[in-house]
This record gives C-alpha cells, sequence and structure tokens, in this order.
C-alpha cells in the first residue's frame, strides 16, 4: 500500500473523498482498492437490499450480506482451482446479481474481471478468452455454453467454466464444465478451512494493481483489452460523485451490457460508493417494461434507448384522440419554454412557470408516470452522441436529461452536464480530477488518475495512444467554450475531405438525421467524393405506423423500405436537415439500408454504436450506386 502521508478528507452526500480532487493516495471512505470498499459496505450495510432481480415473475430481494457472502464463496473457490493473482476471468453472461458477484469476489482475491457480450460470436469468444489469457470462462446458460464447445479445442488454456443457469444442462458430464452451486460448495469448504483468507487477499491488493479487463467495441480492427487499475476505478467513483453524486435512496435499472464501463461504473462501482440499490433487468427486450415496474430515481442509457422512448411516445401521441394530440402539443409547448429560461441560466418567470405547472398536472406528470420516469431525478446519457432537440424534448416533459463523455480508456467517465450546470450541444464541463486540452489538430486530450494504464500485452498500441508528455490521444475533435463546456465535432478517423478539399465532421449531420422519428441512424459519406451522400436506416416502429395509416402495403421491411411512398418521406426529412447546413455540407443522394441491424451484426457494436467502415464496405453497392 501507498505508505505517502494521508491527505485531509471532506464527506460530501456522506462519503468521504480528498479535499483536494486526483490527490494520491486516493480514498474513498477510507479504502485505496475496490475490494476494501467492498468489504466496508458490505459490513457497514448487512442486511440493508443491494441488489433486486425477478424471479417468475415476482421482485426478489439480495443485501449487501448476500452480495459479500457469494463474492467471497466465488473468490476462494476460484483460487481453490487454481486462480492465482494478475490472472484474467472472463464473463459471458447478461446482466444479473451474479455478474456483480463475480466482478468483487474476482478482484478480491486478486483476479482481473473482463467482459464478453452475450452478442459475439463463438469465433470473437475464443478470440478475447485467447488474447486475455482467461484461465476460468463464466457462461449464463447453455445458449453462451454452446459458444464454448464450439471453440473449445482452440482453448487449450482454459482450466474451466462455470454455469449459472442449469435449465436444459441437468445431464451434463463435461471434464471442464462445473455449475455455480459446485463452485459456491468448493467456496464454503475453503472458507470453513480458512475463515480469515479472503480477507487476507483483499490486503494484499494495492491501488495500481490492475482490477479490469475492458476490451474496446472494435469499430476498428480487433478489440482491444484496456486495463485498468483500482485506483482508475476509484477516480473515476470520485469524480462521479462530485458532479452527479448516487444517494442512499437512489433506485437504479441495470440493462446495458455489463461488459461496458458505462454500465460497470453506473451499476457496480458507483453504487459501492452512494449505497443504492440496484435493479436487474430480466433482459434487454424487458427494459421499457421494467422501467415502468421500477420508477427508478435515476436512469443511464446510451441514445438509442432514449430515441426509442421519444419514438414510443409519438406514436402514442398519434394515436390519441384529437382533443388529446392538442393537449400534448400544448403542454409540450409549456414545457419547452420553461426549459430554455432553465438551459440559458435565468430565473423561470411566473406566468411560465404557472403555465407549465398546470400542463404538468394535466398531461406530463402522467406521461412520466407511463415511461417510468415518474420518480427520475435524472437520466443519463453517452457512449455516443445525441441530438440536441432530443434533449429539449425530454427536459420539456420534465426529464433533466443530461449528457456526459468518457471512454474505456478513462474508465467511463471524463466530462459532464448536471442537471444544474448544463450546456445542450456540449459533453459538459471535464469532471473535478480530470485535466482536459485541445491540441493543434483539434483533438481532445486527456490527463488524471482515471486514465488507464495501458493495453494489454500490446505497448505499441499503449505508446500510440500517449502524447510525449504523457496525455491520452481520444480520437475525438473538439472544442472548449469560454465557460470551459467542451463540444465534440467529430472523430479524427471519420474527416469528410471531399474532393474539392473541404474537410467535413460528419457527427452533426448525422445527429440531426437521427432527431426525425422516422430515421434511427444515419452514415454520411462523401471522402474524396464530389459530394455527400448518405445510408439511412428508418426507424421500424413509426415508419410501419406511418404505412398503415397511410395504406401503403408491405410485407416486410425490405418492402418497407423499398416502397416510394417510404423513399419520399425520407426525402423530405433529408431535405428539411440540409436547410440548417451549408451547401457543401448537404445531402445530394441517399439509400436506405432494407435489413434490421442488431448487436450481432458486423455494422454494430454491442452498445449499438455503427461501425463506419463495416458499414461502408458491407453497402458499398448502394454508395456507389449513388455516384455512378
Amino acid at each position: 500500500m501507498d505508505a505517502s502521508p494521508l491527505p485531509p478528507q471532506i464527506t460530501i452526500n456522506g462519503v468521504q473523498f480528498n479535499a483536494t480532487p486526483g490527490q494520491r493516495p486516493l480514498r474513498v471512505d477510507g479504502c485505496m482498492t475496490i475490494g476494501q470498499l467492498f468489504q466496508k459496505r458490505c459490513a457497514d450495510l448487512g442486511q440493508r437490499t443491494a441488489h433486486r432481480e425477478k424471479d417468475f415473475g415476482i421482485w426478489k430481494s439480495f443485501s449487501w450480506a448476500d452480495y459479500w457472502q457469494h463474492a467471497k464463496w466465488i473468490g476462494l473457490a476460484l483460487r481453490q482451482l487454481g486462480l492465482n493473482r494478475g490472472e484474467v476471468v472472463s464473463i459471458l453472461s447478461e446482466d444479473r446479481k451474479e455478474w456483480a458477484w463475480f466482478d468483487l469476489g474476482i478482484q478480491c482475491v486478486g483476479g482481473i474481471t473482463s467482459g464478453v457480450y452475450t452478442t459475439d460470436s463463438a469465433s470473437q469468444l475464443q478470440y478475447l478468452v485467447t488474447d486475455s489469457d482467461s484461465r476460468f470462462l463464466i457462461v449464463e446458460n447453455e445458449e453462451q455454453l454452446d459458444k464454448f464447445l464450439e471453440v473449445e479445442d482452440a482453448l487449450p488454456s482454459l482450466q474451466k467454466v462455470i454455469i449459472l443457469d442449469d435449465e436444459g444442462l441437468h445431464d451434463l458430464n463435461h471434464p471442464r464444465c462445473m455449475m455455480i452451486a459446485d463452485l459456491y460448495a468448493l467456496g464454503q469448504q475453503a472458507e470453513a478451512r480458512d475463515p480469515d483468507l479472503f480477507e487476507a487477499e483483499i490486503e494484499k491488493t494495492s491501488p495500481q494493481d490492475t482490477a479490469l479487463l475492458i476490451y474496446t467495441s472494435g469499430t476498428t480492427g480487433q478489440p482491444k483489452g484496456a486495463m485498468l487499475s483500482n485506483e482508475n476505478i476509484l477516480a473515476a467513483i470520485e469524480s462521479g460523485a462530485r458532479a452527479l453524486p448516487t444517494l442512499e435512496t437512489d433506485e437504479q435499472l441495470c440493462f446495458l451490457p455489463l461488459c461496458h464501463i458505462l454500465e460497470r461504473d453506473v451499476s457496480i462501482y458507483f453504487p459501492l460508493a452512494g449505497k443504492c440499490t440496484v435493479n436487474f433487468a430480466e433482459s434487454p427486450e424487458t427494459v421499457f417494461a421494467n422501467l415502468q415496474e421500477v420508477s427508478p430515481t435515476t436512469f443511464t442509457a446510451v441514445p438509442r434507448v432514449w430515441e426509442k422512448i421519444y419514438s414510443q411516445v409519438l406514436i402514442m401521441a398519434q394515436e390519441a384522440t384529437p382533443a388529446g394530440r392538442a393537449a400534448f402539443g400544448l403542454a409540450l409547448k409549456a414545457g419547452m419554454a420553461r426549459a430554455e429560461y432553465i438551459h440559458r441560466g435565468e430565473p423561470v418567470p411566473a406566468g411560465v412557470a404557472a403555465r407549465f405547472w398546470l400542463w404538468d398536472r394535466l398531461v406530463l406528470r402522467n406521461l412520466r408516470r407511463m415511461l417510468g420516469m415518474d420518480r427520475l431525478r435524472r437520466g443519463g446519457t453517452g457512449a455516443a452522441p445525441i441530438s440536441g432537440e432530443l434533449l429539449r424534448w425530454y427536459w420539456a416533459i420534465g426529464v433533466p436529461l443530461v449528457e456526459g463523455f468518457g471512454m474505456t480508456e478513462t474508465a467511463g467517465i471524463a466530462s459532464l452536464n448536471t442537471p444544474e450546470i448544463n450546456r445542450i450541444g456540449t459533453i459538459g464541463q471535464p469532471v473535478i480530477g480530470n485535466d482536459l486540452r485541445i491540441a493543434e489538430d483539434g483533438e481532445i486530450q486527456i490527463k488524471g488518475l482515471n486514465v488507464f494504464q495501458g493495453y494489454w500485452r500490446n505497448n505499441a498500441k499503449t505508446a500510440e495512444t500517449f502524447t510525449a508528455d504523457g496525455w491520452l490521444r481520444t480520437g475525438d475533435m473538439g472544442h472548449l467554450d469560454e465557460d470551459g463546456f467542451v463540444s465534440i465535432t467529430g472523430r479524427l478517423k471519420d474527416i469528410i475531405i471531399t474532393a474539392g478539399g473541404k474537410n467535413i465532421t460528419p457527427a452533426e449531420i448525422e445527429s440531426r438525421l437521427k432527431f426525425s422519428h422516422y430515421i434511427s441512424d444515419a452514415v454520411i459519406i462523401g471522402d474524396r467524393r464530389k459530394f455527400l451522400t448518405a445510408l439511412i436506416m428508418i426507424d421500424q416502429e413509426n415508419v410501419e405506423k406511418l404505412a398503415q395509416d397511410r395504406k401503403i402495403p408491405f410485407s416486410n421491411f425490405a418492402s418497407l423500405c423499398a416502397a416510394p411512398q417510404i423513399r419520399e418521406l425520407i426525402s423530405q426529412e433529408v431535405a428539411a436537415v440540409n436547410k440548417e447546413f451549408a451547401r457543401v455540407e448537404q445531402i445530394k443522394d441517399f439509400r436506405l439500408i432494407d435489413v434490421l441491424l442488431t448487436a450481432e451484426d458486423d455494422e454494430l457494436t454491442a452498445t449499438m454504436k455503427l461501425k463506419r467502415g463495416f458499414v461502408e464496405k458491407k453497402h458499398a453497392h448502394l454508395i456507389e450506386d449513388m455516384y455512378t
């Protein structure tokens, strides 16, 4: 452990931090590692609820004591099976309480946790397990086990596969597989032999020890394993607690993949500091129903989810009676008027506040209740750009939605807007403890204790990612305004240079297109071309609804995209967006991608970000058609 003098402490929402942010040794409630903080929380909170999860349709509660006991059995059992400090354990599972239990159990005995997306193929699993040299693999169920069985001969160094759900696997007899119940039994035996071993292992861990191996989403090339230390995660916890605190009374809904650093922060590490309750969604498909059931106080999602909720509300509004549509329109207008004053940092005039108060009680409060957002004190969005108009819409209906920015390499946090200090169109101000600068070429660069250690066994790529003076290269272009708010203008590698020599960053154009409730995504094309074009994916629900209302015949998604009336609809949406941009930035032609994309497709990452290179390659024929 660091033997330097301990700095003075301050208390923020009941949690102690260093009085000076970013100062070493970094401590959260006196703890310098994740394991120490986990041990303290479980000892202090005992029978208080840490997690809830649905079982046969009923929400069941699990305490901090349950959290500790199961993590302890897991850690001791893995150690008994041969896990050494600094070795990797991979988890292939949807979100569930066991994900958190394994994550903490692995780290407490000095292991490194690495998540694998459930949408990954068997070959991708093989790559990740091999690259990380994982000794153990946790799989959720028979479906995920099949991926291992498909490539098991190529994974000779993998010692054991532990299965969480034994449904359909009662007759499994495989020398490298074991059920979670057997792992718990092994942990119980180890605890009986040495009751203090788990606590002793926690004390062996130092702040600089690697805790997590998180593979980047691989929008270009193979994923790279980013190494995050205990100190990196505690720095992220501190920055998050100072800007967007998690309170003891908070209820959260966990549904984004826990492989991703955003959800890992929000649903595992921030709750360790904030002592709140995390509810696990049944599946990604049930998130909207679970949102209504839980009615969380904070909710963080990627832009695609916020866009989906917005689209659903528009469909409901269209299906309402004429009086209902008129009332919703007036309520939204009153909300927009109030939000404009809030965003300018000005007092809301009494008349504007009174009008919002009325429409809030008549319409908007019921809408939020129907969405499961009636208790929401803060919504968060990140991991991809979001339209400013969409943010304004949420504020108008009484949902304070704020945008932030972070990367795997910054432990998920770098800059944030807050409900109190918010500038729409920016990613907020650098979090306390982070330094941020704009390089000569416009790249955003970051320095802080949250910045990662480097890429797993890839010194060359690590060296490329840092400047000569030690700043992290984000790859994003942007600028700082006079008040310190950061705006991202695009990715360095995504800059389009037209045949006429004009530099164009496509992100803003794509964002404006996606605000149309008939467009779910778009890719701007034009590098070394004479003009810009676009590949567009329509919003299935909204466009199908419109087609049914207008009696436009279609039999499937492809035929819907092929309908002349739908192409004309999207043409009008593109024309409306073109009016907002200079002539050289306007879209001259477009094509519709007529297949529904999921995270299993090469074009999308598991966090629903487009892989631009894959999209352009797979749909090259559409692109060439626009230019010939």
